[in-house]
Order: C-alpha cells, then sequence, then structure tokens
C-alpha cells in the first residue's frame, strides 16, 4: 500500500470511529495517562502547543483549558470530526483552540513555530514516521519539546505479533517501535532524548472469530505477554505503551 493510500484508509476508518465515539473512546481514554501527559506538556504562558493526530480533541481540549494564556492547534487528517471538535470548543468559548486538517505529510505551519508538540496514539499510523519526524523538528522551537506517547512491541515478540493483530482492523496501523528505534530516530533528525515513563493500555477489538487463525499460529508466552483474552463478542490486547519526551 503506497503512502497516500495508507493515510486515505486511515481517514475513512477514523471518521467512522470518531463518529461513532463509544466504542472508540472506551478503547482509549484513561484518566491516569491523560494526567500523565499533561505533566510532561508542561506547557508556560505563551506556549503554542500542537496536538499532531488529534482526532476527537481528547487531549487537545484540556490542553486549552489548563493552558487559556497559550495557542492551541490540533492538526489531523480527519476533516469532518475537526468540524466537530470546532463547533466544540466554539461551544466552551476556547478562542486559543483551533483545529486544522493537513494531508498527512507537509505540516501547514512555518518554521520553529511551536513550544511543544505532543503525540498520542497516532504515530503508528504514519506511513512515513521519518519524514514526519523531521517535520516535527521543523517546526518546532529550538529547546520545545516533543513528546510521543505510543504502543510498543513486548520484548519476547519477536515476529511482529502484535503488528499484525492491529492490522486486522484495516484503519491504516503501519507498525509500532521500540524505545531504541525511536531514539535512534530522533537522534539523526536532531532531538535529544530527555525521558520515557511507561504505561499500558487495553484494547478491545470486535468479532473476535478473525483472530482464530493469527492465535493458532502464535507462540503462547507471546499471547500470554499481552494478557489475549477472548470474549463472547470483543478480544483484548494488553500493549505496553511508551511515553517519551525528546527536546530539539
Amino acid at each position: 500500500m503506497c503512502h497516500a493510500d495508507h493515510v486515505e484508509t486511515a481517514k475513512r476508518e477514523f471518521e467512522k470511529s470518531f463518529a461513532e465515539g463509544s466504542f472508540y473512546d472506551r478503547q482509549t481514554a484513561d484518566a491516569e495517562h491523560l494526567a500523565l501527559l499533561l505533566e510532561l506538556i508542561d506547557a508556560k504562558p505563551g506556549d503554542r502547543v500542537l496536538d499532531l493526530g488529534t482526532g476527537s480533541g481528547y487531549l487537545a481540549f484540556p490542553i486549552a483549558q489548563n493552558n487559556p494564556n497559550d495557542e492551541v492547534i490540533g492538526l489531523d487528517i480527519v476533516s469532518e470530526t475537526l468540524e466537530r471538535n470546532a463547533r466544540e470548543a466554539a461551544r466552551r468559548r476556547l478562542d486559543h483552540l483551533r483545529f486544522m486538517s493537513y494531508d498527512g505529510h507537509g505540516f501547514p505551519f512555518e518554521d520553529e513555530h511551536f513550544s511543544v508538540i505532543v503525540s498520542r496514539y497516532a504515530v503508528h499510523h504514519f506511513p512515513d514516521l521519518p519524514a514526519s519526524v523531521a517535520q516535527m523538528y521543523r517546526v518546532l522551537k529550538p529547546g520545545g519539546r516533543l513528546i510521543i506517547s505510543d504502543p510498543t512491541p513486548n520484548l519476547e515478540d519477536t515476529d511482529g505479533f502484535v503488528d499484525r493483530f492491529m492490522r486486522m482492523k484495516p484503519d491504516g496501523h503501519v507498525r509500532f517501535y521500540r524505545l531504541e528505534e525511536y531514539c535512534e530516530m530522533l537522534a539523526e533528525a536532531g532531538f535529544r532524548f530527555v525521558s520515557n515513563r511507561e504505561t499500558t493500555i487495553r484494547f478491545p477489538r470486535r468479532e473476535p472469530e478473525r483472530y482464530r487463525e493469527l492465535l493458532m499460529n502464535t507462540a503462547p508466552d507471546v499471547l500470554e505477554g499481552y494478557r489475549i483474552q477472548v470474549c463472547e463478542d470483543e478480544i483484548l490486547i494488553t500493549e505496553r505503551v511508551l511515553n517519551m519526551v525528546f527536546v530539539r
């Protein structure tokens, strides 16, 4: 699948997920994790904050509410969802919060525009992550912080089980990366690694029968590591999450 097809697939499927609302929110909502990200963002008055892959604005809205003197922009490919977000921001009178759409490649901002960039559960959908990292570096101010929060494979998962599992849902999943891969990729772009705090997320997926063959052909220790649980109408998987801070 070419890069444009990946972006279009992700856009189509996430527009549907965000329009439906409840199931996707149950997949990803976590008050403790949200509090951690807000702590890592640590925005100061006058900062410009970019929520990259904002989706339904799950992170952008609390950033804006907590930082009334900052400019907050949520960027994503899901234009219909962003329109709903904008109406909600207007309803809440969050005049310093804006939502913008883009093509999934070049960021529509001038160089050194932002003080902070945060991306939550999004970068595994980016078809060319090194190119996107270069864009992050370009639009971030010197000394600015980049926070990336995304799942990572378990150590015993050496043959890509979790990526095959995630691709069973056709939403443009590309791959999860390990901490050392992030550090190498971002160092090449010019970033300096600061810290990582690990959390977990438990994903439910519908139609568990679709996963039967994949589970049968996966080593038991790998399945145990992800705490796979098959229920009547869904299958659950627990994934480690990297919450990394880098500085430009």
